[in-house]
């Protein structure tokens, strides 16, 4: 199973990607975790990404397929993975194509969802600056003491969640990303699910979408 998740921020890939990795024993791969990580750590990648994500931009390909190049080579990508933001252009989508060679993905799910809906979830959004874990006001609200449930750690907004800077993600991504639907369509491999659904309807659409490539 080598799936493809494509979707502007706050479409809901990350959730139903970490479900699907759990439910398969696969592991999800997100170049966001990974950039946050390396800002997190102050490594010198980190410091590089740091300004680019938070102005709402896009890390430059050659550090991102860098990333993914190193990760395809642990033992846990061997029965299969879920590419969860990645690929982002239609350079990183050929190099990605040029990588996998005789096991190309299999699918590549394209979330669809309006984008009021997607300002309205990520400037909702809130996360532990500890451990990762994910709030969200509207739906999951943190503790009243904005203190995470998991590690106690403070929990906080992005700035790369707040509306200005998600207002210009969306920008970004259609100008550099949405033209990925016609490189994959073109593949034979693209299917749209509603991501604007409940989060068990999505699971059951992606689920239909697997069984029907997996023949």
């Amino acid at each position: 199973m080598q799936l493809i998740f494509l979707g502007a921020p706050g479409t809901g890939k990350g959730t139903q990607a970490s479900n699907l990795a759990e439910r398969h024993g696969i592991p999800q791969i997100s170049t966001g975790d990974i950039l946050r990580k390396a800002v997190q750590d102050g490594t010198e990648l980190g410091k590089i990404a740091r300004s680019v994500m938070e102005s709402g931009g896009l890390v430059s390909d050659e550090i991102i397929i860098q990333l993914i190049r190193e990760r395809f080579t642990q033992q846990d990508c061997s029965k299969g993975y879920i590419l969860d933001g990645f690929p982002r252009t239609i350079e990183q989508a050929e190099s990605l194509d040029g990588m996998l060679g005789s096991r190309p993905v299999s699918a590549v799910i394209y979330f669809d969802v309006p984008e009021k809906v997607i300002v309205e979830r990520l400037t909702s959004r809130r996360v532990c600056a500890h451990c990762g874990n994910v709030y969200n006001v509207m739906t999951n609200p943190p503790p009243a003491d904005n203190f995470c449930d998991k590690c106690h750690g403070p929990v906080i907004q992005r700035d790369d969640d707040r509306e200005v800077t998600v207002k210009n993600r969306l920008r970004v991504y259609e100008e550099k990303t949405a033209p990925l639907k016609r490189y994959y369509e073109k593949q034979g491999k693209l299917f749209f699910i509603d991501g604007s659904q409940s989060v068990d309807k999505v699971r059951q659409d992606i689920d239909k979408v697997i069984t029907a490539t997996s023949v």
